[in-house]
């Protein structure tokens, strides 16, 4: 829904969202949210169901109205416009294509209400039909396509009018996992050569790795992290990132001096070990455990007993249990390596813990 006549912004800012709440009678949807988003971003809400991503993602379209707070676009102020004066496209979870029109229809229908010309719509409508993949499906009905054809058609209707923001709500929960992947590859694609600003709801963990420049970590109401996928995964601000994000073991022990952490009868060399005397509850992913290379002398080295191996393809997701430590621990060991040295359920192997990868919460 492009807006026709409305100066481009100097600023490199697309979108600024500034102080936003949301409440539905007593219930606070959304708290106090600030949030800035640039030119050519891709930009991922991740959180869990009722976390107030779609909420937010509603409200920024005109959907839904805030009860407090400013929305700024492009450095226009448009926090109380209807939807059809904001310049976005949109795409739904169910396509929400017409039924009754063919593919050609269904893409050209913002130009038509527009009043373009209509040699100017024919070839703007084949040129998104080709982009997206389908340059032969003009004549058929959506009824006639798969899921992942439609999803594509609504992309392609989404960005007919060249609107400056593409929002995205959970545009491919509703498609098997191939599809999913190969479409996600697509529209991340699609967005790097349109260069159009895009922001994506999800509460899949692995598309918003995969495709977004930032992702916004939401839960009840509040944005918890923004930050670079590599940072969300390595940097986690909460300890409900690390846990929402990826997978991780939590031990929890005591901080017994500068740069050592006691974990049952284990000792570790942490770098983040600080405050001594206080009780830390330390995160750590199952990937910053390894099996090799290890060498005499190195730190967090330990003894370890496979209790359960679980096959995923070319890596494994192995249980293990130590002496010292009083929980089991989880890491991934690659099919390879298991074969190598002949581990299965009940073999011993040593371990290490990388001690920079420990990342410590007040328990």
């Amino acid at each position: 829904m492009a807006v026709a006549g409305v100066p481009a912004a100097n600023s490199t800012l697309a979108l600024e969202l500034s102080g936003i709440h949301k409440h539905f009678d007593a219930f606070h949807a959304l708290k106090n949210i600030e949030l800035t988003v640039h030119r050519g971003e891709f930009v991922c809400f991740l959180g869990p169901s009722g976390c107030g991503k779609t909420t937010l993602l509603r409200i920024i379209a005109g959907l839904e109205v805030q009860s407090a707070g400013t929305i700024r676009q492009g450095g226009r102020d448009i926090s109380r416009l209807p939807p059809a004066d904001r310049d976005y496209g949109i795409v739904f979870q169910s396509y929400a294509l017409f039924p009754n029109l063919n593919v050609f229809e269904n893409v050209s229908y913002g130009l038509v209400n527009r009043r373009a010309p209509k040699g100017d719509i024919t070839k703007r409508v084949n040129e998104l039909l080709k982009l997206v993949g389908l340059p032969d499906s003009g004549a058929k009905f959506p009824g006639q396509l798969s899921g992942g054809q439609q999803q594509r058609i609504a992309l392609a209707r989404a960005i007919a009018t060249s609107p400056s923001l593409l929002l995205l709500d959970e545009p491919l929960s509703a498609l098997d996992a191939l599809e999913r992947v190969r479409l996600r590859q697509e529209i991340r694609s699609l967005q790097q050569r349109l260069g159009i600003t895009t922001i994506m709801v999800t509460h899949d963990q692995e598309e918003a790795l995969s495709m977004a420049d930032r992702i916004v970590v939401m839960n009840h109401g509040v944005i918890e992290q923004v930050g670079s996928p590599l940072d969300i995964y390595r940097e986690p601000a909460s300890p409900f990132v690390v846990d929402f994000v990826g997978k991780a073991n939590v031990l929890e022990g005591k901080v017994i001096s500068p740069g050592h952490l006691q974990i049952g009868s284990v000792t570790l060399a942490c770098e983040q070990c600080v405050n001594v005397g206080h009780t830390v509850k330390a995160y750590l992913r199952p990937e910053d455990i390894v099996a090799r290379p290890i060498s005499d002398g190195d730190a967090n080295v330990i003894e370890a007993k496979i209790d359960k191996i679980e096959f995923l393809g070319s890596y494994c997701l192995v249980r293990v249990s130590t002496d010292g430590l009083p929980t089991p621990l989880t890491v991934y060991l690659s099919l390879n390596f298991l074969a190598e040295q002949t581990l299965e359920q009940g073999s011993r192997l040593k371990l290490r813990i990388l001690t920079e990868r420990l990342r410590l919460f007040g328990a």
